[in-house]
């Protein structure tokens, strides 16, 4: 049987709006086969009560399109990096990471849509030992970056939880950290709310074996939880394996509402709140 490559069906909407805080919906996306617009994805998602999204844009053609493109829409918001796995790769060749840093801090600086630097961290899974002194060097790079602008810190973090936190106390987090699709166990959850980063959770949480990822949203405090699709791609049970899209990300806010403990309009009214906390007002 052909695997179902058709975006999953609308769901309920919410009966308050909150925001996909990391999404990748750019042009070049090769996934699904047959991508939607920019316009029918902010159509869509308004009409599940999703009515923001923060565009993440982490190679240079995606930052570029997200920077001068993406953030003419009034329901979307911009983050722009170079990826943890890119910068790696770049660095094999003389030169190239340290242009591709430089047009990303001139697009950041020059757009003020653009309300993150993201996302950038350390990923342990795809890149192997020869390439971890270059994920670093650039993280300290867009950690720097994002003080200098003032602007909120995406991260990506895959299979190195102890080196991205040791990185941040040492280099200094800038004031709204945000852990893009949240991976860790509960003492990483703990060690986030001392510090008062925020940590986003993405269709994963839905999983039926993600009982600890359950878990460490529980340990956090209501004011640093933050909900994402990272489409496409991490589609929510019970459409795993399908297309994501921002508009699904009402299926796993209701998820997380259950790991708050509160009703369904009181937890979006709370990470609707968060999410302009850290991003500001669309």
């Amino acid at each position: 049987m052909a695997r179902d490559r058709s975006y999953p069906p609308a769901p309920e909407p919410l009966p308050f709006s909150v925001v996909d805080n990391h999404a990748h919906i750019e042009p070049s996306q090769r996934f699904p086969e047959e991508p939607l617009d920019l316009a029918a994805h902010v159509e869509a998602a308004g009409q599940a009560g999703v009515d923001g999204i923060v565009q993440c844009g982490c190679d240079l053609e995606a930052a570029r399109w997200t920077a001068t493109e993406a953030v003419l829409n009034s329901a979307v918001l911009g983050a722009i990096a170079i990826h943890p796995n890119d910068a790696a790769r770049l660095a094999t060749r003389p030169g190239a990471y340290e242009a591709a840093f430089q047009e990303i801090a001139d697009l950041a600086r020059r757009t003020e849509r653009v309300r993150a630097v993201g996302e950038t961290g350390l990923d342990y899974f795809r890149t192997g030992p020869e390439g971890r002194g270059a994920q670093l060097e650039a993280f300290r790079d867009h950690i720097a970056l994002a003080k200098e602008l003032g602007k909120a810190l995406q991260i990506h973090d895959r299979d190195a939880h102890y080196d991205v936190i040791a990185t941040l106390l040492r280099e200094g987090a800038p004031e709204r950290t945000v852990f893009h699709c949240f991976s860790g166990d509960r003492e990483m959850a703990r060690i986030a709310a001392e510090n008062g980063w925020y940590c986003s959770f993405a269709g994963t949480m839905t999983f039926k074996p993600a009982e600890e990822l359950r878990a460490a949203a529980a340990e956090l405090p209501n004011d640093l939880l933050l909900v994402e699709t990272d489409s496409p791609y991490l589609t929510p049970d019970p459409f795993r394996g399908r297309p994501n899209a921002p508009y699904m990300v009402a299926v796993t806010t209701r998820a997380l509402a259950k790991q708050m403990d509160l009703p369904l309009e009181a937890a979006c009214q709370q990470i609707r709140a968060n999410s302009e906390r850290v991003y500001g007002k669309w």
